[in-house]
């Protein structure tokens, strides 16, 4: 049985090349990006806000550890995972449904200002 190529098949081959290299020219771009980022602030930390650790975890997630490490990142591939988790686990912790905040309940202004009081009465006192 032979093989023939039809056409619009060699048109859609030729077409999806094109696509991934124009692609590849993309990434290669971001990451020579990402190269002079990291050399403009040397070697020194670069502030991150919480979104943009979570917008980075969510797509580090959906990229693995293993193409993690083949790309250079501004952070390691395990501080992208760890902020994953605590996504996770904040997602899951139920604080919002929460009605008191946890521990023992705060001392009442008016119970605060008697012992003041009575402090100040009675300074040999306790």
């Amino acid at each position: 049985m032979n093989f023939v190529l039809q056409p619009w098949q060699l048109l859609v081959v030729i077409l999806t090349g094109w696509r991934n290299r124009q692609q590849q020219a993309v990434i290669y771009f971001l990451l020579t990006e990402v190269h002079v980022l990291k050399e403009t602030h040397g070697g020194k930390r670069i502030p991150l806000s919480d979104d943009r650790r979570r917008r980075l975890a969510i797509k580090g997630k959906a990229l693995g550890r293993k193409a993690l490490q083949e790309i250079a990142t501004l952070v390691t591939p395990d501080t992208i995972l760890r902020w994953q988790r605590q996504l996770v686990a904040a997602k899951w912790d139920y604080s919002n449904r929460r009605k008191t905040k946890p521990g023992r309940p705060p001392v009442s202004d008016e119970v605060t200002q008697l012992i003041l009081r009575i402090a100040r009465e009675n300074p040999t006192w306790g």
